[in-house]
């Protein structure tokens, strides 16, 4: 497939004056003779002693943890030489061929296709020559033997068990004082504060079962003996209230249904909507009358011109206008004004969504921006989008309106201060000045924003600048 290519990097470990590609499968400490040390000024003792590198799962983005193998484009035993693609990696929007940095041979694969694997985790190992090939497969052996143990391990729960029979004596704490007095007589210990209550309220702690740790009387202990706390007891039936979320996972599936994972584009989608949730946003609804706009996609539309590349030129020379609705807050203590329009536009593919980026779509003329539209909406769904072509926006607009839908809310993306979403435009029955009535078309665009930096005049004024462009939208052609 032609796709994007990256190279993966090796591990190169320093040790004085020798150095050793080494794996995180291997000896931490250099491959050095222990009776023939190397002087510190010696010029020869300059040696690579391991010939065996790792191919490490890159990071194809910023966003990006794990990455998923595709395919392996070559196999093992393959010579390879520098600069030749290896094998393909699914990151959280593309997927992308990753190139070699080295000449060797594909010793071993350490991940198969179809799994996954963290960044920086080795998927597969190269060596030099022939002759290293066998201690190669060892080593993807040994990992892959050493990585089995700890799944192994993990599962075995009789471990806690034991450590719950031992901890109800101090969990239940009234009969492990009551086990405690029948054992012999041991000293109390009552916290200060509690001596002080029990001076003021005359209670004698000596008749006092303690509730703090190892049965220490707590100024609850004298409260309650004192009869001034009769909300305790109605608090500590409070407790068992964790356990009410154990009864919700443990609700079965419908007989019939089937649970399918995230793939790792649904998982990047996800995460940045939870991630949403903590901004503070609001919405502002502002309808546009768009028969002018209607004639002009009919006579441009020939040249190649969307609809989708009007109203990203439309909104960039909106935010022109109103730059703080261009701005955007990462760290919230701060906002920044960025110093290009980068225009997101949502499109939906199969199995997710991603948002390609019309770069300074204020500065590019209707029809170069139509171009790259069709180019960007191409690589997005044969999932080659380069990083910088989906995650540099800095304004998103979402248009749902080819489906008919008349009006819909988006959700703000990380780092961003502001989504439109746009709905059909739909003939209208509108009164003038005079009371005449007429039939225009007109559209509802709704916009999301971050309301830590974007208020609602700041919104309210970019929506008239938008709609008055749209209304007279010769300036577009320009």
């Amino acid at each position: 497939m032609a796709a994007t290519t990256t190279p993966f990097l090796s591990k190169l470990t320093i040790f004085s004056n020798a150095v050793s590609f080494s794996s995180s499968l291997s000896p931490s400490f250099p491959l050095l003779p222990s009776r023939t040390r190397p002087r510190r000024n010696s010029q020869n003792a300059l040696s690579v002693k391991a010939k065996i590198r790792e191919i490490f799962m890159p990071a194809l983005s910023s966003t990006m943890t794990e990455g998923k193998i595709v395919s392996w484009i070559k196999s093992e035993g393959d010579v390879l030489s520098k600069g030749d693609s290896v094998v393909v990696v699914e990151s959280d929007k593309a997927d992308m061929d990753v190139e070699t940095f080295y000449d060797g041979i594909l010793a071993a694969i350490v991940v198969p296709e179809g799994e996954t694997a963290p960044v920086g985790a080795p998927i597969g190992l190269l060596a030099e020559s022939e002759a290293e090939i066998a201690e190669a497969k060892a080593k993807a052996g040994s990992s892959s033997g050493s990585s089995t143990p700890p799944p192994a391990v993990a599962p075995s729960p009789p471990p806690p068990p034991p450590p719950t029979t031992s901890t109800p004596a101090p969990a239940i704490s009234q009969p492990a004082a009551a086990a405690t007095a029948a054992e012999g007589p041991r000293k109390i210990v009552v916290t200060p504060f509690a001596k002080k209550l029990a001076k003021q309220h005359k209670v004698d702690t000596n008749k006092l079962v303690g509730t703090g740790p190892f049965g220490r009387i707590t100024p609850a202990d004298v409260e309650l003996a004192a009869g001034i706390l009769p909300s305790k007891p109605s608090v500590s039936p409070a407790p068992p209230a964790p356990a009410k979320p154990a009864t919700s996972p443990a609700v079965p599936p419908l007989p019939g249904s089937t649970v399918v994972p995230f793939t790792t584009m649904q998982a990047a989608v996800a995460k940045n909507m939870v991630e949403s949730l903590s901004v503070p946003t609001f919405r502002v609804g502002y309808p546009v009358t768009t028969n002018a706009l209607d004639a002009l996609y009919e006579k441009v539309k020939p040249k190649g011109v969307t609809m989708t590349a009007l109203l990203a030129k439309a909104t960039a020379m909106a935010l022109v206008q109103h730059p703080v609705v261009n701005a955007s807050c990462r760290d919230g203590k701060s906002f920044t004004y960025n110093s290009n329009i980068n225009i997101a536009v949502a499109v939906a593919i199969n199995g997710g969504l991603i948002t390609p980026v019309l770069q300074d779509a204020d500065k590019l003329d209707l029809y170069l921006l139509s171009q790259k539209w069709k180019e960007l909406v191409e690589k997005a769904r044969a999932k080659q989008l380069q990083p910088h072509e989906y995650n540099s926006g800095t304004f998103t607009v979402s248009n749902l309106g080819m489906f008919g839908v008349d009006r819909f809310d988006a959700i703000l993306p990380p780092g961003q201060g502001a989504i439109m979403a746009v709905g059909a435009s739909k003939p209208t029955v509108v009164a003038d000045a005079d009371g005449f009535f007429s039939v225009k078309s007109k559209m509802l665009v709704n916009v999301t924003a971050d309301h830590r930096i974007v208020y609602g005049a700041d919104l309210a004024a970019f929506l008239q600048t938008f709609a008055k462009i749209v209304e007279d939208p010769e300036s577009l052609t320009l």
